[in-house]
């Protein structure tokens, strides 16, 4: 098992991601607004869970994280393109994300808009230019279709439109469970995978590591809904109760507080015991479970 911490892990990698962040915006040739609009956002903190879940998979498989930097950069540029497209006012329209204003209160809808289209493509561009050294031409062609994938139509996107869509609804829990799969799960799924694919993993280690990106991509969410009741501006980083004000079904409304908790529960454990079955080196990704379980923002 590992001699390091989480945190120690956590510090480091999330260091060497931003450091790739910003490297990539700076190489642009690019209007000097729209790449600070895409470093606003890209800067804005946070957990960097996806990066982290890269780095700590291809560790599990006693690699090195290194190999992952570009793929875990790309990740979190696609996770913040759909953060600023989600605060826009054709959506969630929100004031706040991570404590600070959102990205079109600062630069515009236009540019905000447009900031976001360039974190998207930019990130193909960073998978497609991985060095050969780190990464194969097959596994590159991997990582490519497998993010248009998570993020697309049948993705993210398709999530994303899945949520609007049953705004002032009543749904099913089959029905948030679907929009949450699609929405958050995908690209949390895609990260774990993008791991499993760099570390070189059979068919069967994807399978389980599938298995537990699935219940922790729920879990996640859970998380999420159950902190919009019970959470402080200050510490989620924008306005309590904005679901409930978007009249959104979230797990609280559907299953009661005490349900969201029981069923956040149930995923934390399902995805412990689906690394138990994986004969990794599970302990950083364990930790992570618990970070997911319990953050508070």
């Amino acid at each position: 098992m590992h001699s390091i911490s989480l945190n120690s892990f956590t510090s480091k990698y999330k260091a060497l991601v931003e450091e790739r962040l910003r490297e990539a915006v700076g190489a642009l040739e690019t209007p000097e607004n729209l790449a600070k609009a895409m470093l606003y956002s890209l800067e804005a903190g946070g957990k960097r869970i996806r990066p982290l879940l890269v780095f700590a998979v291809i560790d599990a498989f006693g690699k090195d994280p290194e190999y992952g930097v570009d793929a875990a950069a790309a990740i979190e540029m696609v996770h913040t393109y759909s953060l600023i497209h989600d605060d826009l006012p054709s959506m969630d329209d929100d004031d706040l994300r991570r404590g600070k204003p959102t990205n079109h209160k600062v630069f515009g809808e236009a540019t905000a808009i447009l900031a976001g289209d360039a974190l998207l493509t930019l990130s193909f561009n960073l998978l497609a230019e991985i060095p050969e050294e780190s990464v194969s031409a097959n596994i590159k062609l991997a990582l490519i279709k497998g993010l248009s994938a998570a993020a697309g139509a049948h993705g993210m996107v398709g999530g994303q439109v899945a949520d609007m869509e049953g705004e002032n609804k009543k749904l099913t829990l089959e029905e948030l469970e679907y929009i949450h799969i699609n929405k958050t799960g995908k690209l949390l799924e895609y990260s774990i995978i993008a791991g499993a694919e760099i570390a070189g993993a059979t068919a069967g280690q994807k399978e389980i590591l599938s298995k537990f990106a699935y219940h922790i991509g729920l879990a996640f969410q859970i998380r999420d809904d159950i902190l919009d009741l019970e959470g402080s501006e200050e510490m989620i980083g924008k306005p309590v109760g904005s679901d409930t004000a978007n009249e959104k079904s979230t797990y609280p409304a559907l299953l009661g507080i005490a349900g969201a908790k029981e069923a956040l529960d149930y995923h934390l454990r399902n995805a412990k015991e689906s690394l138990g079955n994986s004969g990794l080196d599970v302990g950083l990704l364990d930790q992570i479970t618990d970070l997911i379980g319990l953050r508070n923002h």
